[in-house]
């Protein structure tokens, strides 16, 4: 039997959600959110009859859902997702897990007492770049990752001024917690040590200012709140001697949006780019994937050719997730790796407001 899906939020994420959860052979049986017309409109565009404007409602009222994804503003992630794992849903989240680690903590507890599978949307982990950079550092041709340099960048890309993404209360923060992904993709890459100390400074300069607004986000709010940073620089050590730095930015003054991460080892280094034609969208952006090895006494770099993915891996994520229930692929990530992640986060936006490196215990 297929899986059976209930979505939960009908924002711009669908797109790729209810696709990735349909290649991997799941039914799509059900539809929430709060706006009645946004419900609607994602039923009749993937042909999904039962709406709803409440979560508990569904779950309620279709016992036969298997799984849930919440595609919803931060702050709902956790008490969500708890709801829908308190109900025996396996639960597909989108980024960030939580607001904070303790909440990410209360989410994994919650998981492995409800015995059902909760993943979150770390869609670069399923990019064709990342799967096929992995084959070179399982098969020993990267060597010990020794560090890391792990960069999502924007010229001019706030999502909306007075929205929830530029309300801290709603969001947890701005581009170190929404563009996560890269320092994310080098956690992975670099086999996802335990995080020992964080020393990060972010900045506000331009949060405030109009002309930085990107094509992509949300309508702004009116006498809405804008209490976020548009920038963050940081570094991690980790338990293991390994080193990541890391920038993050929805408004900086850099030449074009970027998204990669690039890594040192003891055999070869790396690369995986995407290089954006306009701050926040993805048409006509360019990626590559580039292995730096040392042949013969002389420099070489390899290209990755893979196939491409517009995406950004974002529905290759979703079916991971139902091939996971079925237990016919391993899941991209795990609860255990989404605390270490906000257990990151956290201690930067410390580390920012006491001016000190950070401790994590």
């Amino acid at each position: 039997m297929s899986i059976k899906v209930g979505i939960i939020g009908a924002g711009g994420m669908v797109q790729y959600h209810i696709p990735g959860f349909l290649s991997a052979g799941a039914e799509i049986v059900a539809i929430a959110d709060s706006n009645p017309v946004a419900a609607e409109a994602a039923g009749a565009r993937y042909g999904i009859s039962r709406t709803y404007t409440d979560a508990a409602e569904m779950l309620t009222r279709q016992p036969e859902i298997d799984a849930v994804s919440v595609i919803l503003p931060n702050k709902f992630h956790k008490p969500v997702s708890m709801l829908a794992l308190q109900a025996g849903k396996h639960v597909f989240c989108e980024k960030p897990p939580a607001l904070t680690t303790a909440e990410a903590q209360e989410l994994k507890t919650c998981a492995e007492k409800a015995g059902k599978v909760l993943m979150f949307n770390f869609n670069n982990r399923a990019r064709p770049e990342s799967s096929a950079m992995m084959d070179y550092i399982r098969d020993g041709t990267v060597g010990g990752i020794n560090s890391a340099q792990a960069k999502w960048i924007r010229r001019a890309g706030i999502p909306g001024f007075g929205g929830w993404f530029t309300t801290k209360a709603l969001s947890g923060g701005g581009p170190l917690i929404d563009l996560l992904h890269m320092v994310d993709l080098a956690y992975y890459f670099m086999g996802c040590p335990e995080p020992e100390y964080v020393l990060a400074r972010t900045f506000d300069d331009f949060i405030t200012d109009k002309t930085f607004k990107g094509p992509w986000g949300i309508p702004d709010v009116v006498d809405g709140v804008t209490d976020v940073e548009s920038a963050a620089h940081g570094f991690v050590k980790f338990k293991t001697g390994q080193a990541l730095s890391f920038q993050a930015s929805w408004a900086e003054m850099v030449e074009r949006e970027e998204a990669s991460v690039v890594f040192q080892g003891r055999k070869a280094g790396a690369a995986i780019r995407r290089l954006f034609s306009r701050d926040g969208l993805d048409d006509g952006a360019i990626d590559s994937a580039e292995l730096f090895t040392h042949e013969h006494g002389r420099p070489v770099n390899r290209r990755l050719i893979v196939e491409s993915d517009p995406s950004m891996g974002r529905r290759r994520s979703a079916a991971n997730f139902i091939r996971s229930i079925e237990g016919t692929e391993k899941p991209l990530n795990s609860p255990d790796q989404a605390v270490s992640l906000m257990k990151i986060i956290d201690a930067a936006y410390e580390s920012s407001r006491s001016g000190k490196p950070v401790e994590i215990r």
